[in-house]
């Protein structure tokens, strides 16, 4: 068996920025969910059998506790923010399960449903489908990482080859360099190239020793990089925690849930209403097809 977990909230952005707009009769902006819709429901053309798409459903989270820079949707276009719900009901209606977050956030979901599939003795692969950076740090045994853009697979080597980090670094990575996406800085002078070197080496912020002159690397300008993590360990700490997937999200709690067994009879009215009737042929073809 192989599962497949889909970051709905990137699909969404994707098809928005990608996709010609479509407007229906009664002028709502509806491309970029239609186009998720279609693009999971070509998954399961293509033989994917037990899918759960993750969605931010709040786009805030206890992360905007944490720090106060943290991302909160203010800067996303009108025409997006109304596709969330949307795109969550089209794919109920398709039959898929969607993990709807909002104290917590879809990496967390794709995070913690992986956990959950990946324990099942059944399951051979899972596939979390985002180019997220912040996933990396759940690759390993079973779980791989997949951006469906590129049709690339990722695993353990894979994120070290890509970051200079194991998975288990991730969460220290991006509490040095940052993430711009996301909304926190990181630490003054903390590179991608420093920052792989050092954790490559010692693994977690609070291995690296305080003194430069006990690394036993060598990095362009340890002196000041040393200063600036014993002065500013604190934060490190705290935008380590904000990069680490909360693993206790609610999703499912075993994977029989992720089976798809058609789409619901609501989809064909969903799916008109958005200028999408295909939608419903294609599903309804596809489940047909799967009980002979």
């Amino acid at each position: 068996m192989q599962v497949h977990l889909v970051d709905g909230t990137y699909e969404l952005f994707r098809h928005h920025f990608g996709a010609p707009p479509h407007r229906t009769a009664d002028g709502r902006e509806v491309a970029a969910a239609r186009g998720v819709a279609g693009s999971v429901l070509m998954m399961l053309e293509e033989g994917a059998t037990h899918v759960g798409v993750a969605t931010d459903h709040v786009i805030e989270s206890f992360r905007n506790d944490l720090w106060a820079g943290y991302k909160d949707g203010s800067g996303v276009e009108p025409d997006l923010l109304t596709q969330f719900g949307l795109v969550e009901d089209l794919l109920r209606a398709l039959g898929v399960p969607v993990f709807a977050m909002v104290e917590f956030e879809a990496d967390d979901a794709l995070g913690a449903a992986a956990r959950i599939a990946a324990a099942d003795e059944r399951v051979e692969r899972v596939l979390i489908c985002t180019p997220d950076k912040d996933l990396g740090q759940c690759v390993g045994g079973k779980v791989f990482q997949m951006d469906r853009r590129k049709g690339t697979v990722i695993d353990v080597d894979g994120v070290r080859e890509k970051f200079g980090v194991g998975p288990e670094s991730i969460p220290d990575y991006l509490a040095l360099v940052g993430d711009t996406a996301d909304g926190f800085p990181g630490l003054a002078g903390w590179g991608a190239k420093s920052t792989a070197t050092v954790l490559a080496r010692y693994g977690h912020l609070e291995d690296i020793p305080p003194s430069e002159t006990d690394w036993d690397v060598t990095v362009r300008g340890a002196a000041k990089l040393a200063a600036t993590l014993r002065d500013q360990m604190e934060d490190a700490l705290l935008f380590r925690r904000i990069a680490t997937i909360a693993y206790d999200a609610p999703t499912v709690t075993s994977v029989d849930e992720l089976q798809w067994h058609g789409p619901r009879p609501e989809l064909v009215d969903l799916a008109a209403s958005v200028d999408a009737p295909a939608l419903a042929e294609r599903a309804a073809r596809l489940a047909a097809a799967r009980v002979e």
